[in-house]
């Protein structure tokens, strides 16, 4: 499980594809890879990857065919940048909201909004996930732990601070990025039992 609170930005070191696999070395920042094992889960953009190999700080993960259709992993090159969290311990601060690094889908950013401390940032996702997303409700995006602002039709926007641009990547995406998705497990769960229960949720409209 993970909380949501991304630790640092890692640094995509070598991409190696196969059929059906990528592996990925990923260089963290010193220190951050202390303690790590063979077979610790770390979230990459908020995607659970398993530790295969360790030199130093440089971490190798393998992710799958499955994984690389659903999550933008498959997307990356060296020298790109991408959050990480490592595993939560029993005992750890829930800062943010519980995550199983499970990516349910992917959205794109269609606009970006700048203000002297803050910025705005509006994704586009698939119509079958606008279901599980309502105005202050918790959204993971690449793995971070953020309040939905607004929800119009299939879009919504999320407000960052600036220790949250400078602790993430938020801080130098741009528009037309994917990003990965991870709706809130409470709210898909009472959003589907209440479906099943005949009290589904309207279509979204404009």
């Amino acid at each position: 499980m993970f909380t949501g609170i991304v630790q640092g930005i890692a640094v995509i070191e070598e991409v190696t594809a196969a059929t059906g696999l990528s592996t990925l070395a990923i260089r963290l920042p010193e220190q951050q890879a202390d303690g790590v094992t063979i077979g610790a889960s770390v979230a990459i953009n908020g995607t659970c990857l398993t530790v295969t190999r360790q030199s130093g700080t440089v971490l190798t993960f393998d992710a799958m065919q499955e994984t690389l259709r659903l999550t933008t992993l498959g997307e990356l090159t060296p020298g790109d940048s991408v959050n990480f969290e490592r595993a939560a311990r029993i005992g750890d601060e829930i800062g943010g909201h519980l995550l199983s690094g499970h990516i349910h889908t992917t959205a794109r950013i269609v606009e970006i909004l700048r203000s002297e401390n803050n910025v705005t940032l509006w994704f586009d996702v698939p119509d079958e996930w606008t279901r599980y997303l309502f105005p202050k409700g918790y959204v993971a995006i690449n793995g971070a732990s953020l309040t939905i602002g607004e929800v119009r039709g299939n879009r919504f926007n999320v407000h960052l601070i600036p220790e949250t641009l400078r602790a993430t990547t938020f801080g130098g995406i741009t528009e037309g990025s994917r990003v990965n998705i991870e709706i809130d497990s409470q709210t898909q769960t009472i959003v589907d039992t209440l479906s099943r229960l005949g009290y589904d949720r309207p279509a979204p409209t404009l």
